[in-house]
């Protein structure tokens, strides 16, 4: 008999696009939960037309994209809305990385959700973290990592600083989101049933694996 995945049952709502958010419910649906991807009826995730194609859908798409299922919601209309929200209802966690505050200009903040689903996990990936004077800042691969240190680390002493060669900021994001996640699956087994938000900054968690 095939053993079972350790996150089998384990249901997960991803609210993501591009890398961040999609790598981290990468991660949990290659263990064995249940991911479904909501994604824009203009085109879904960017992803899937960034960089290197092959017959006209990104190669990166195809990694961050297995093991899931997508659905088509237009969250700027109600009815695609309540369709987010009967998933979340059913789900253990949301994954998102919009720019803060835009959850909830759509009504789906924390607040909001928990209130209807006290058991709820959500992981918030964001530049800068969802508080704080750069809240509202870009929060792109490169200035994170610039910010966390590994830029000034990374290339040839005589030359400016390089890139690494993949978006490692990110996926070093997703990863703490991903464990951030488990920890609060835990702390919600141990103590009542209660979620909670995992906030990951990009560019903490680059400063962190630079310590």
């Amino acid at each position: 008999m095939t053993p079972r995945k350790p996150l089998e049952g384990l249901k997960v709502l991803e609210l993501g696009s591009l890398i961040a958010g999609p790598f981290c419910t990468r991660i949990l649906a290659d263990f064995g939960a249940e991911v479904v991807k909501i994604e824009s009826p203009d085109g879904g995730d960017p992803l899937r037309k960034w960089r290197k194609l092959y017959e006209g859908t990104s190669l990166w798409w195809y990694v961050q994209a297995r093991n899931k299922q997508s659905v088509t919601a237009n969250l700027k209309h109600p009815e695609g809305l309540r369709l987010v929200r009967r998933l979340v209802a059913e789900a253990d966690i949301v994954v998102e990385n919009f720019r803060p505050g835009v959850l909830e200009k759509l009504g789906l903040s924390w607040d909001s959700l928990s209130a209807d689903h006290p058991g709820l996990v959500m992981v918030r990936l964001s530049g800068f973290g969802q508080t704080g004077p750069y809240r509202d800042q870009p929060g792109f691969g490169a200035v994170g990592e610039s910010m966390g240190g590994l830029r000034y680390v990374t290339g040839f002493p005589d030359r400016p600083p390089v890139r690494t060669g993949i978006s490692i900021g990110d996926s070093i994001a997703a990863l703490c989101g991903a464990i951030g996640a488990l920890m609060a699956l835990r702390h919600r087994e141990v103590n009542g049933g209660t979620g909670q938000v995992v906030d990951v900054a990009l560019y903490e968690a680059v400063f962190a694996m630079m310590e």
